[in-house]
C-alpha cells in the first residue's frame, strides 16, 4: 500500500471538513482535524476540552504548542501510520516548521497540500448558515470575521512556504460538493497518488 500524508487548507466555511472526509475515505487514510479533537475535549468536559473553550469562546486561536502536542499524538496511532489527512494543522508557519521536524524525524513529509479557494462573501455566506443549522456558539458574526482575518494573516502564508515544495494543488471549493470533490482527486491522482475506493 502507498502511502498518502496530505494537508487541507482554507479558510472557515470553505468546506474543509466536509472535502477532507471524503478525500480521506477515498484514500483510504484517516483524518486528523484539530478542530473535531478540540469539539470532542469540550464535549466531554476535559481539562483540555474547558481550556480550548475558554480560548475559542474569546475568538481566539489555540497556542501551538497545545495544539501540536495532540496532532503528534495523533499521528503516533497505528491507523494513521501510512498516511493520514491533517485539516486545522498546520495553521501557521511556525506550526509548519513543528510538523517538518515530526515527520523528518520519521522520513516522511506532505505528498500534496490541497488549498480550497473559496472568495471571502461565499465562506460568510456558507458559516451564517452552518451557525444556523448546527448551533455554533462560536459562528457568530463577530467571531467568524475575526477567524477569517487569522486565516488570512497566519494560515495563508504557509502556503507560500508549501508552494516552494511545489505540493500545493489550489482547488477551486465552489460548486457541488461531488464536483469538488472529482477536482481534488483528479489532481492528487496526477501526483501519482492512489486511492483505495472511489469517491
Amino acid at each position: 500500500m502507498t502511502s498518502t500524508r496530505l494537508l487541507i487548507v482554507g479558510p472557515q466555511g470553505s468546506g474543509k471538513g466536509t472535502q477532507g472526509a471524503r478525500i480521506a475515505e477515498a484514500f483510504g487514510i484517516p483524518v486528523v482535524s484539530t478542530g473535531d479533537i478540540f469539539r470532542a475535549n469540550i464535549k466531554e468536559g476535559t481539562d483540555l476540552g474547558l481550556q480550548v473553550k475558554a480560548i475559542t469562546d474569546a475568538g481566539d486561536l489555540v497556542p501551538d504548542e497545545v495544539t501540536f502536542a495532540i496532532v503528534k499524538d495523533r499521528l503516533e496511532q497505528t491507523d494513521a501510520a501510512e498516511g493520514f489527512l491533517l485539516d486545522g494543522f498546520p495553521r501557521n508557519v511556525a506550526q509548519v516548521a513543528l510538523l517538518d521536524e515530526f515527520l523528518t524525524g520519521r522520513d516522511e513529509a506532505l505528498d500534496a497540500v490541497i488549498e480550497l479557494n473559496v472568495p471571502r462573501e461565499e465562506s460568510l455566506k456558507r458559516i451564517a448558515l452552518r451557525a444556523q443549522e448546527q448551533g455554533r456558539a462560536d459562528d457568530t458574526e463577530a467571531a467568524i470575521a475575526h477567524r477569517l482575518d487569522i486565516y488570512e494573516r497566519e494560515t495563508a502564508p504557509i502556503l507560500a512556504v508549501y508552494r516552494t515544495r511545489e505540493v500545493v494543488d489550489t482547488i477551486d471549493g465552489t460548486g457541488e460538493l461531488d464536483e469538488i470533490t472529482d477536482r481534488i482527486v483528479a489532481a492528487l491522482e496526477a501526483r501519482g497518488l492512489v486511492r483505495v475506493a472511489a469517491a
